[in-house]
């Protein structure tokens, strides 16, 4: 098996080869790619060092079993038909292919089989917030349809790359300097600040990280559903949180809810109140699970349920998903 990573050098990169690693995913031969930037930089992955290739239009993808892309929308594009074209799997975390018909969008906790049919040898990533909610929202769409979400996100530093992780951090200690603070990698001060924008505003009012949420969810789960999403970021630098209200066809009970959140792949209940216990981003980072906790009905719909979730954006959010893909595709033959 030769696996290829475009974008190793990034956050989402790096986590590639910590998770592959840890998962002892069957390698035999392994090629990092990136920029010009990047070309040149040495990674250390299972006792042996590999040199970052600089990505260009050429013959280097041709032995390549699995390609994991996370190198943003414009390299994808541009270098698709180079990492296709000799039979590599392209598994892309961007949203360059997402909503294209004739590419599959997977989460393997809920449509697995999607990634079957891919007839430009591309699979798509979905985006980290939509990937946790569906995980969730897959064993309850089980028990009765859902029909309408409403989403909060809170979405971390790390969403927008390991660069504004470190820019967060720098924030806080200019502030505590007394020095005028960075802003680059946001709109606005992040630290001790919260801001109601994620990507670009589109014409109806939304961004477009929030009409992703609406778009992508019914993609995944082949559903006629609606999802409404506030998407906002959040000083906490790894994890995002979400708070999500649905409502189904028929009442689903808070316990019914419970035992099918807590039986699920890819789920782990923590949701004890009483006992001030429910998921938050300091505990989740660096978990593969999604989180879930504060089950409760919703006193504003009588076929309401609402529930607070909360899971690692590098991890399932981007890198774990793409190679839980993989793994799948290994596991029913689908690649050698």
């Amino acid at each position: 098996m030769k696996i290829a990573i475009i974008g190793a050098s990034g956050a989402v990169g790096q986590e590639f080869l910590r998770i592959l690693a840890e998962r002892n995913f069957p390698i035999d031969e392994l090629v990092l790619f990136g920029s010009e930037r990047s070309a040149g930089h040495t990674y250390t992955f299972r006792g042996k060092d590999y040199e970052v290739k600089l990505l260009q239009h050429n013959d280097d993808f041709k032995d390549v079993d699995i390609a994991f892309v996370s190198a943003g929308g414009g390299t994808s594009k541009e270098f698709a038909d180079t990492i296709t074209k000799h039979g590599a799997v392209m598994i892309d975390n961007s949203s360059a292919f997402r909503m294209d018909k004739d590419v599959p969008l997977v989460v393997p906790e809920c449509n697995a089989e999607d990634a079957l049919d891919r007839p430009r040898g591309i699979i798509a990533n979905p985006n980290c917030t939509t990937i946790m909610m569906v995980v969730v929202l897959k064993p309850l769409e089980n028990l009765s349809h859902i029909k309408r979400i409403h989403v909060a996100s809170y979405q971390s530093a790390s969403g927008a790359g390991a660069a504004a992780m470190a820019e967060l951090e720098q924030q806080y200690k200019e502030i505590v300097e007394g020095k005028m603070v960075t802003v680059n990698k946001f709109p606005h001060q992040l630290a001790y600040n919260v801001i109601p924008q994620i990507d670009a505003f589109t014409d109806t009012g939304y961004t477009k990280e929030e009409m992703k949420m609406f778009n992508e969810t019914q993609k995944i789960l082949h559903s006629d559903v609606k999802c409404s999403a506030m998407c906002v970021r959040v000083s906490s630098l790894r994890s995002h949180s979400e708070s999500v209200w649905i409502e189904t066809e028929r009442p689903i009970s808070v316990e019914e809810a419970r035992r099918a959140i807590a039986s699920a792949p890819g789920c782990t209940l923590k949701d004890d109140p009483d006992h001030l216990i429910y998921p938050m981003p300091l505990e989740t980072a660096g978990k593969d699970d999604v989180f879930v906790g504060r089950v409760r009905k919703d006193l504003a719909d009588d076929h309401g349920l609402t529930f607070w979730l909360s899971g690692d954006q590098i991890r399932k959010g981007a890198a774990l998903n793409a190679v839980q893909i993989a793994e799948y595709l290994i596991k029913v033959g689908d690649v050698k």
